[in-house]
């Protein structure tokens, strides 16, 4: 038989309903994967064993008593650590987090438990998320499996680590600046922002008593890491619709998930920007970018060039980050545990941001929206490479020199985050590897609201360039 950490979510849900495996056999596997692999590459922090099984033993129960067990039944998942989860400590990489415990779920965390599926454990973050790299000031730093020296990128360091590896087949990420859709770039998996309000979002981002947990409330999404588009859909068929805990969540009927893969790509019109007119790009991300910037057109997509209207808006989305940051917990934390927290946070929290800076942030934040919905008036689709760069060595915020041009060390996310201003949908898909058999990942962003043509433009891509058997070299394929 096949093993079982090879198969996507969708394959396992239909065994497990069809009792052609037990949910505890599927537990079992991704277990010992875990333990096989995490020694190294440190995608856990936090490993629920005995409660996992205890689960899929209650699953298989359920399904033995001949009752439904959901759409995604027995499917194991991996949790991000600023995702809170009832009695599973959630540190969020922080030393003012190391004991901390919620007393509940996450709505995504809730949603996905009541649809068969089986938590695992927490994976690693860089502290509060406040970083596109995997590591933290107190657990072991997260490894890229194709390469250990290198990053798997962040903040959802680990979740991408454990898809990528068949440690766990899905694995819940968050996205306020790049953080699903990076780590699936340079991990080779794929990765899907939805439109901002999608997913609902509690605690995290919208309760006082957390100060840094997932804070960035007008940036961040949650949303699923996986190995095959339908199994990004299938777990958004999960996550999607309101709550009234989130005051900004939205109706999700305008979308059909399972059907929105088969949409048609044919005579869409798809603006491709190689680096938005002012980002520096490695040359071989450039190649592998227009390389699969060709299966659209082969796909049928009319795809045009283009440069957009706009100046790199980095210092707007920071302004917006220190904005949407608890200020006051957090420097109060960092006048407790500032010798421990990490130096790019401390930065941030250190610096005395004015009332101009915050509200020009939210000024400009306006006019770069304005330029964008103005930009896809004309186009269906906007297609970029997902980051400036492979893969770069563990412990580094960013690589300093690209192509050439010395460059700030957040640089590199410069194609992500723009879409978390928007609030867009956006996704990640493995468009090929370096000449040292590294990721590097198409990104594929769509109109307000337009996560359907997302999808159907993701699984057209993945059916034309399948990915979902290219394996890192430590995993070992039956």
């Amino acid at each position: 038989m096949t093993d079982l950490t090879q198969l996507p979510a969708t394959e396992i849900s239909a065994r497990v309903r069809a009792k052609e495996v037990s949910p505890v056999e599927v537990v079992e596997a991704a277990l010992e994967r875990v333990n096989q692999l995490d020694p190294k590459l440190h995608a856990f922090v936090e490993l629920t064993a005995e409660r996992a099984l205890a689960q899929a033993a209650e699953l298989a129960s359920k399904i033995a008593r001949g009752e439904d067990p959901g759409p995604l039944a027995g499917v194991p998942i991996a949790v991000k650590d600023l995702i809170a989860t009832a009695g599973i400590p959630t540190r969020s990489g922080s030393p003012a987090y190391r004991d901390f415990v919620p007393d509940e779920d996450d709505v995504a965390v809730e949603r996905v438990v009541a649809a068969g599926a089986v938590v695992l454990g927490k994976t690693t973050v860089p502290e509060f998320g406040y970083s596109g790299a995997g590591h933290n000031p107190i657990s072991p730093a997260a490894r890229n499996p194709w390469n250990p020296a290198l990053t798997p990128g962040g903040s959802s360091a680990g979740s991408g680590v454990a898809v990528a590896t068949g440690m766990s087949p899905v694995a819940l990420g968050s996205d306020g600046g790049g953080s699903i859709r990076i780590p699936a770039s340079l991990c080779g998996i794929y990765g899907f922002k939805a439109s901002m309000g999608r997913v609902p979002l509690y605690p995290g981002c919208r309760d006082e008593r957390y100060p840094g947990l997932s804070s960035w409330e007008s940036l961040e999404c949650i949303g699923p890491m996986t190995r095959t588009v339908a199994d990004a859909a299938l777990l958004m068929s999960v996550l999607a619709g309101p709550d009234p805990r989130d005051r900004l969540s939205i109706p999700s009927g305008d979308v059909d998930w399972l059907t929105a893969i088969e949409g048609d790509v044919r005579g869409l019109r798809v603006a491709y920007s190689p680096d938005f007119g002012y980002l520096a790009v490695d040359p071989e991300v450039r190649r592998i970018a227009e390389d699969a910037v060709g299966v659209l057109r082969d796909l049928g997509c009319k795809v045009e060039t283009v440069t957009p209207d706009w100046t790199n808006p980095q210092s707007t989305f920071w302004g917006l980050v220190a904005a949407d940051s608890d200020l006051t917990g957090m420097r109060a934390m960092a006048e407790t545990y500032g010798k421990e927290m990490s130096p790019h946070l401390l930065d941030l929290l250190e610096k005395p941001w004015t009332a101009e800076q915050l509200t020009n942030a939210r000024r400009d934040r306006k006019a770069f929206a304005n330029k964008m919905w103005r930009l896809m008036e004309d186009y269906d689709l906007l297609v970029t490479p997902t980051l400036t760069t492979p893969p770069f060595p563990v412990g580094m915020q960013g690589p300093e020199l690209v192509d050439g041009r010395m460059v700030p060390n957040n640089a590199w996310t410069g194609f992500a985050f723009p879409v978390n201003l928007t609030g867009q949908p956006a996704a990640s898909c493995p468009a090929g590897y370096t000449k040292d058999g590294l990721p590097v990942g198409l990104q594929i962003i769509g109109r307000h609201l337009a996560d359907a043509s997302v999808l159907a433009a993701s699984a057209a891509f993945e059916s034309a360039r399948p990915w979902k058997d290219d394996w890192p070299p430590a995993v070992p394929v039956s």
